[in-house]
């Protein structure tokens, strides 16, 4: 094995790291714009990016100037993990838990940048101690949460967080223990990139846990299996055999995220599907969204549901907006504000699409946060008019069946 295979190796997972962060920042970044829950999330993965660029500029530079940047990031990423969760659940951590994160990223990010070695190893081991704390405090916030206030799509991705966090914690803190562990590399970019895995799955909100958690299962068997084969054929010793395989999951995984995050982007158009809907009846014609990847929830609403709303403020709400946004109100009055404050949080819906028929019937939509961008709302506007066009066709039949 070459002298410098210990360090190659830290550069490339520490390439890969900050490759397969950048394939989900541009998954989600459209997004950004209509949802805070995306903008806390990319924060999130700046943070990220932040840190593995910094360990790249040491191992290419050789000097411990850019260290800061490492530690720097490394204070700051439970900071960005609680003021994620707070908005995935949709509420405020306690005070005492706001008090200790922030607390400990002013120490922390002020003693990043004494770049002397002086502070070694407390600085290190209160970090991670710090570290382990503020991911203790949102793993018990996603325990704790109030699930009958998040709909089924949240829950699931609350879940899927603190999963993902449960990888990450033992593969993060093993950095702060290479010496201890004996362990050649830093393997945190492989929870990482574990981690970008389940945050693509964020978006395929109609997929199980286990749909979700299969592929990357076998990623790493594949991973491990080819690393085994190599490492008998070359005769390595126990550390070659960690380098060999911390490289192979980690080219896995970037390709396998590379593959997802273009495929789920194919799959998310909504203007794609309509051109292969049944379009006989509004339900048929719903039942073809069941499973797409950018409606969590697609409900038709009837004048039945609407009892006891007023129909000449309906009128002006949709006059005014066919598809309506629960973060875009028009702005008509107080008693339309009233009107729709109820049939968002009734319906449980994001956007409420008025189909143009009498009496009257509307589609409820919910589009998870992180799928939100100018061309997801420009293309429900094409699902409204098609879903219009649609019931009022099965209208029109009815009543000449009737007749």
């Amino acid at each position: 094995m070459i002298a410098a295979a210990n360090v190659v190796t830290d550069l490339y997972l520490s390439a890969a790291a900050l490759c397969g962060l950048f394939i989900v920042h541009w998954h989600f970044a459209p997004a950004a714009a209509f949802s805070p829950l995306t903008r806390r999330f990319l924060l999130v993965l700046r943070v990220g990016m932040m840190l593995f660029a910094g360990r790249i500029l040491v191992v290419l530079t050789g000097g411990m100037w850019f260290r800061f940047v490492v530690l720097f990031a490394a204070a700051l990423i439970p900071l960005a993990t609680l003021l994620l969760t707070e908005s995935l659940l949709r509420r405020h951590a306690p005070r005492w838990a706001k008090a200790y994160v922030a607390t400990g990223a002013l120490i922390f990010g002020m003693a990043a940048f004494w770049v002397s070695h002086a502070l070694e190893p407390v600085r290190l081991y209160g970090l991670l101690a710090f570290q382990i704390g503020g991911f203790a405090i949102t793993v018990w916030l996603i325990v704790m949460r109030d699930r009958s206030s998040l709909s089924v799509g949240e829950n699931r991705t609350a879940h899927r967080f603190g999963l993902a966090l449960l990888v990450l914690v033992p593969l993060g803190a093993s950095d702060f223990l290479m010496v201890a562990l004996r362990l050649p590399v830093q393997i945190s970019a492989i929870g990482v990139l574990i981690l970008c895995w389940f945050a693509l799955g964020l978006s395929r909100v109609h997929d199980g846990h286990r749909q979700s958690a299969y592929p990357i299962l076998m990623v790493v068997f594949a991973g491990a299996l080819s690393s085994a084969v190599i490492a008998l054929i070359a005769e390595f010793d126990p550390q070659g055999i960690i380098l060999v395989l911390a490289i192979i999951l980690a080219t896995l995984l970037v390709l396998a995220l590379a593959a997802v995050a273009r495929d789920t982007a194919q799959r998310a158009s909504v203007l794609t599907s309509l051109s292969h809907t049944p379009s006989t009846d509004i339900l048929t014609f719903l039942q073809g969204f069941a499973t797409h990847p950018l409606i969590s929830t697609a409900n038709v609403i009837t004048a039945d549901d609407l009892d006891g709303l007023d129909d000449v403020v309906l009128d002006r709400i949709f006059a005014a907006s066919p598809v309506l946004r629960t973060d875009a109100r028009p702005a008509l009055g107080e008693a339309a504000e009233d009107h729709m404050t109820h049939m968002f949080g009734r319906f449980e819906a994001t956007h409420l699409l008025d189909l143009h028929t009498q009496p009257r019937q509307l589609l409820s939509v919910s589009v998870p946060a992180f799928l939100r961008s100018q061309t997801a709302e420009a293309e429900l506007v094409a699902l409204q008019r098609m879903a219009a066009v649609i019931a009022r066709a099965g209208q029109g039949d009815a009543d000449k069946s009737a007749v």
